[in-house]
């Protein structure tokens, strides 16, 4: 007997948590608890369970006496593992509880979690514990010591590997055995396996997602709209994510690293980048249906605002957008957007116009109900280009849009075939690429505009590029 190092396992229901603990209970130098706080959690709660009258007589109620008795009594191996609900960590137990020993947290998503949560009791905001687990990681983070955490689609899809990484997170080495287990109810189960692990008894490893899930129970919707955000909120500190598509690209160097945590305004109020996203019935989503432009700050001023204005409204004018916000309503959500994130100079804003969400796909403008969606995307940007020393420009091949196809006096946000020249000027190594409109004359550039400061009579003669001998660039 002697003191086992303690390692707490915080997840929700339904989470995998339980073939977690059958994986850890494989190895040779771990012992396990199953939910030793499950009737500390009955006891002061009251909620109602079917074994909960067994579970009070079989185990201890007294959550203090748990944490110091039993979670950190002393051990027969070198670690103790602890699977926790969240929502068991109450009020009023011990500050050793979260001080001692390592944690991390088991996350799901709450779409695989509820339609087969109410086996057993309904689910509730309550049951799912995730505000708990939120609430766990910040505690913790606060002491020094943020959780690592894991998905258990991941365990699902690549065992060994996150299993691995857990255990480098856990500095404990990793075995092979955690990765399989024999079938069948275990010693170490708590009171409350047959009500809940009898699918789990049934598997031998963590066994992949099926590639299609059984359908969601839409009666649960509103509890998927609350919990979500949590899981989201979680599933960022996840070292690797999993995606339904390919494997996921690792996180990459932000040009301005200040802007990996600016807030950006969508539709009618200020959010985090990460939460910075318009809907998928959005025009701007269904058909690059939007109005923009770019501003730039400069000691405290937004450089020609009203003229950006200006055509912003001409440009919703013109592709008749209805239901627009005032000018005061943009220029106050610009205002506050640059306020919120100090941005007083050097900065470049994003404005952006759609026409909206829609009540369902489509093109029609009839289907858009809602009113428009202004974004208001403030970042921290020096010049994009060297006024110094200059830039390389190429022609590209690909033209500007004509007048009889799409006006480009309109700012839309149909921009392909400025990406495709922006293309074509990459590949070349240049700064950018000079469009020529469907005549073969100078149009402008793939991003801004152009002034021939030597030759401006000519330009307005409108000559062939092959005729322009000096170009000067310029943004606003």
């Amino acid at each position: 007997m002697g003191e086992s190092e303690v390692i707490h396992s915080w997840s929700a229901p339904r989470s995998l948590s339980t073939s977690l603990m059958y994986s850890f209970s494989q190895r040779n130098d771990v012992e396990v608890l199953d939910e030793p706080l499950y009737a500390h959690f009955l006891r002061v709660t009251g909620v109602d369970r079917p074994y909960r009258e067994e579970v009070l007589s079989k185990m201890e109620p007294d959550g203090n006496k748990v944490v110091n008795d039993i979670i950190f009594g002393p051990g027969r191996k070198k670690y103790r593992f602890c699977k926790h609900m969240s929502k068991q960590r109450l009020q009023g137990l011990t500050d050793d509880l979260m001080k001692k020993g390592k944690h991390f947290i088991l996350i799901r998503n709450p779409l695989d979690i509820l339609p087969s949560f109410d086996k057993v009791v309904p689910p509730s905001f309550f049951e799912l514990g995730l505000a708990e687990l939120v609430s766990i990681y910040n505690e913790l983070r606060e002491l020094g010591k943020p959780p690592p955490v894991i998905d258990a689609a991941e365990l699902q899809q690549d065992p060994e590997t996150t299993l691995r990484g857990l255990c480098d997170d856990l500095k404990i080495p990793f075995q092979p055995e955690m990765l399989n287990w024999e079938a069948g109810p275990k010693s170490v189960d708590g009171v409350w396996a047959p009500w809940w692990y009898s699918s789990v008894h049934k598997s031998t490893c963590f066994k992949e997602a099926k590639t299609y899930p059984q359908p969601f129970p839409f009666s649960h919707y509103d509890l998927l709209e609350q919990s979500l955000p949590l899981y989201n909120m979680l599933r960022r500190h996840v070292r690797r994510k999993s995606s339904l598509l390919s494997s996921p690209l690792p996180p990459p160097n932000l040009p301005v690293p200040e802007n990996e945590k600016l807030l950006a305004w969508v539709g009618d109020e200020i959010v985090p980048r990460d939460s910075a996203k318009v809907s998928v019935f959005d025009s701007v989503v269904q058909g690059g249906d939007s109005v923009w432009e770019g501003l730039r700050v400069y000691n405290g001023k937004v450089f020609k605002l009203e003229e950006h204005l200006d055509r912003l409204f001409d440009s919703a004018k013109a592709l008749a957008f209805e239901n627009v916000p005032t000018r005061d309503e943009i220029k106050e959500a610009i205002f506050k957007t640059l306020i919120r994130n100090g941005m007083f100079d050097n900065s470049h804003i994003r404005l952006s116009l759609t026409r909206g969400k829609k009540v369902t796909s489509g093109m029609s403008p009839a289907f858009n109900l809602y009113g428009c969606t202004l974004i208001v995307l403030a970042e921290w940007k020096p010049p994009v280009y060297d006024n110094t020393r200059g830039i390389v420009l190429v022609a590209a091949t690909t033209r500007r849009n004509s007048p009889n196809n799409l006006d480009s006096k309109i700012h839309h946000n149909n921009l392909l075939n400025n990406i495709l020249a922006k293309i074509e000027g990459n590949n070349a190594k240049a700064d950018d690429a000079i469009m020529l409109d469907q005549d073969g004359y100078v149009s402008e550039t793939n991003a801004t505009n152009m002034v021939c400061s030597q030759f401006s009579e000519i330009l307005k003669r409108a000559v062939t590029f092959r005729q322009i001998c000096c170009l000067y660039i310029f943004t606003l």
